[in-house]
Order: C-alpha cells, then sequence, then structure tokens
C-alpha cells in the first residue's frame, strides 16, 4: 500500500485537495482496514473534476491500485470490473472481446467510477448518460465492510445510489450493460451560423447517433460534429454543404491553436466505436490541464432560447472562453443525474485557467440559464450556490435519506456535501 502526506492535485492543478492523508491500496483488505479506521473518507478518481466534491480532511483514497478486473458475462450482455479502471483501458478488452458500451464521453482518459459518480455523459438523443449503463454496484461502507447494490434487488434505492458523489461509500466495482461492437464514422461541419443553430437545433441534434456543437459564441459560427452509427444508420455525410456550414477534409481540433493529432480520426474514416466516439485519443493528453470547466443541463425544448441567450453575451466571452460544446442527452431515472426526468441539452464551457475572470462571466451564464431550469454537473465550477443547486434536483432529499441510512455517522461526507445536504429542502 502507498500513503502519502503530500498534497494531491486535481487535473487541471486548480484544486489542492486538503487531506491528511492519501491512501494508494493494493488489496480490498487494506482498503476496508482505512475505511474502517477514518473519520471522514472520500474517493479520488481521475482527478477530472473542477471543483471540490473529491476533497475531505480526512482520508483521500484511490482506487486504481486494487486488483484489476474486467468480467464479461456474454449471455447477460454485462461486464464487472474494477473501479479504478479509465474507460479507454475498458474499452480496449471489451472491443477485443467483441462489444461495445453505447456510449461514451469526450475523453477516455477518465475513471469509469468517477464518471458515474458525477453524471458524466456522452452524447446523442437517444443517448442516456454513462450511469445508466450501470446495472449494480459494489462498495465499501463506512464500518469496512462490502456490500452490493443492483437495479434488480434494489429497485427502490438503486436509482438514487448510481450518481452517489462519494457520499455513499467507495466503490470497489461495477457491472455496466454492454452490447455488440459496433463502427462509426464522423464528419465536421465548420462554418455553420449561430443564428441556424438556435433556429434548427432539434434537427441537428437528430442528425446522427452523436452530435456535437461547438463555437466561441463571439465568432457567431459554429462547428458541427457528426458520428454516424454505420450499422444503424447511412453511411455517407449530409453533403459538401450542410446548414451553411461546409465538409472538411482537414483534421480538426475544438480548441483553436491545438494539434488535431490529439483527435480521434475523422474525415468519414470508418473505425471501431471506442476509437470514434470520444473526441479525443486515450494515448494523447488533449489540453494538459491548462482550463477550467463548467457545464449545465437544460430542458431540451429550450435549446434553442438558450443559445439565443448566450449569443447575447458575445463580446462577454471574448478571451475568457476556449470553447463551448453543445449535446443532448436522453431523460434519466437517476435522481442525481443532471438529466433525471427529462430529455436534456447540455451546454459546456473550457474557460481560461483563471478564476477572478471567469466567475462574472459564468456568474452571467447561469443568470440567463437558470431560469430555463439548467442544472449544473457536479463535478464542474459554477457560480451558484448551494441552496440554487440543491433546488435543481427534486431527488436531493430523497438522496439524503439515502446517505443517511448507509452512512450515518457521515464518514463519505466532505464540506462540499455537507453544504450540499444542508441546503437540501
Amino acid at each position: 500500500m502507498q500513503t502519502s502526506g503530500a498534497r494531491a492535485h486535481n487535473w487541471a492543478g486548480n484544486i489542492t485537495f486538503g487531506a491528511a492523508r492519501l491512501h494508494r491500496p493494493r488489496s480490498l483488505d487494506e482498503l476496508r482496514h482505512i475505511v474502517a479506521g477514518a473519520q471522514r473518507a472520500h474517493v479520488l478518481g481521475s482527478g477530472h473534476s473542477f471543483n471540490r466534491i473529491a476533497d475531505t480532511e480526512g482520508d483521500l483514497l484511490r482506487v486504481d491500485g486494487l486488483p484489476q478486473r474486467v468480467e464479461i458475462d456474454e449471455a447477460g450482455g454485462t461486464v464487472t470490473l474494477s473501479a479504478g479502471l479509465r474507460y479507454g483501458e475498458l474499452a480496449t478488452e471489451l472491443h477485443a472481446a467483441g462489444f461495445a458500451l453505447a456510449n461514451l464521453a469526450s475523453l477516455p482518459h477518465i475513471s469509469v467510477a468517477g464518471s458515474v459518480a458525477t453524471g458524466t455523459h456522452g452524447s446523442g438523443n437517444e443517448r442516456r448518460g454513462l450511469a445508466s449503463a450501470v446495472t449494480a454496484m459494489e462498495f465499501v461502507g463506512a464500518d469496512g465492510e462490502t456490500f452490493t447494490l443492483s437495479r434488480e434487488s434494489d429497485p427502490g434505492r438503486f436509482p438514487g445510489a448510481v450518481v452517489h458523489l462519494g457520499a455513499l461509500g467507495v466503490v470497489t466495482a461495477l457491472t455496466l450493460e454492454v452490447e455488440p461492437a459496433f463502427e462509426v464514422a464522423q464528419w465536421v461541419y465548420p462554418g455553420v451560423p449561430v443564428g441556424t443553430v438556435a433556429a434548427g437545433y432539434p434537427e441537428i441534434s437528430a442528425s446522427a447517433y452523436s452530435v456535437s456543437v461547438f463555437t466561441d459564441w463571439h465568432s457567431d459560427t459554429a462547428t458541427v460534429l457528426l458520428k454516424r452509427r454505420l450499422d444503424r444508420e447511412e453511411a455517407g455525410h449530409p453533403g459538401e454543404r450542410w446548414l451553411g456550414g461546409r465538409l472538411t477534409t482537414e483534421p480538426w481540433h475544438p480548441i483553436p491553436g491545438m494539434p488535431a493529432t490529439y483527435c480521434t480520426e475523422q474525415g468519414g474514416v470508418p473505425g471501431p466505436w471506442h476509437e470514434r466516439l470520444p473526441h479525443f485519443r486515450p494515448e494523447f493528453t488533449p489540453s494538459g490541464g491548462e482550463e477550467l470547466q463548467s457545464e449545465l443541463f437544460l430542458p431540451r425544448s429550450s435549446a434553442g432560447e438558450a443559445v439565443g441567450l448566450l449569443r447575447e453575451m458575445a463580446a462577454d466571452f471574448a478571451g475568457v472562453l476556449q470553447v463551448s460544446e453543445i449535446r443532448t442527452i436522453a431523460a434519466e431515472d437517476l435522481w442525481l443525474s443532471p438529466a433525471e426526468g427529462r430529455d436534456s441539452v447540455a451546454f459546456h464551457f473550457t474557460w481560461v485557467k483563471d478564476m477572478a475572470a471567469v466567475l462574472p462571466v459564468l456568474a452571467a451564464v447561469e443568470a440567463r440559464l437558470l431560469p430555463l431550469g439548467a442544472r449544473p454537473h457536479w463535478g464542474k465550477v459554477t457560480a451558484a450556490t448551494p441552496a440554487t443547486v440543491a433546488e435543481r434536483f427534486p431527488r436531493l432529499a430523497d438522496f439524503r435519506r439515502l446517505a443517511d441510512s448507509l452512512d450515518p455517522e457521515g464518514c463519505f461526507r466532505n464540506a462540499y456535501l455537507d453544504g450540499l445536504l444542508a441546503a437540501t429542502p
């Protein structure tokens, strides 16, 4: 086991965790021993969060040192994996066995367990977030004992436990739904007027298996990225000109000036699902963490109005925003999913790494989008108060009761969760 008193940082380097100790246990017994002896403990995944959701003043745990598991149940259509695995690692093994996940996030570098815990997602009108693939989870509780929750055996609690913010225990393994492997091709259309996006977003988001719209807002143009699943959709692209944009054959990176070699292959070249659904290749670090991120989830019916409101703020984004991405997520039943109960559209903002410059602009963005029903991403920067965030999630009070029942002493709480749950109506 590795234990250190050195301070840990998140991926972007804007957060220095306050934990007294950082542990990387090598066995389940070591993990159970640490948790049983801790007054407060929390898990740090791949560190791709931009706030203090993973912080603790007690014992910070990493589970990527535990023995790796990838156990495919072909008959049941599932895979059980150790919580420390990253999506890129899991996808490689799944594809080699002829299987796939239905959805992936932009980055294959992020941990499966951490992504699930915070409601992270991919894109597509019919694609639910990554957490909706989970059918069972194994935990170590505050007493050091293990327990399992599953959709089949715990239908009342399970939807509340999947997106759990680290408040229920230490996840050691997850079981996910899988399907047969498939191929995807992607095409890039720069030069689409933002006004066209506002007027025609429902048609744009429905035009492929996965669709992303990128803009910096102040240029008043957008780039549309189409990812078509070749066993379900027509193999070709919509045409050389589409929506006022022109199909590009040049490799493209969402952030101007970044090497396009970091990105998965474009230009309509067919490839395996795990080499096309993410925006970035697992062998590259796409930006080195030199950024801050925010994301707001709105009812999908508000997409056009939200685009119009952000377009009015165009001048405010200059010099502060690197790029913004718009994607869709299908409704989920998971209590703390930002897409719970409604088909959603997510507005993602990749900011410069300057919190003092970003927060006033972010506050202005939220002032426009919160009245439309926006919910902030759990792992990203928000200017909203805990009370404002809490009122956006109708099942948060139910989640607090679930957390109290599984962790009555609050071992897995931290300042972030204390503030959030105290503000719960």
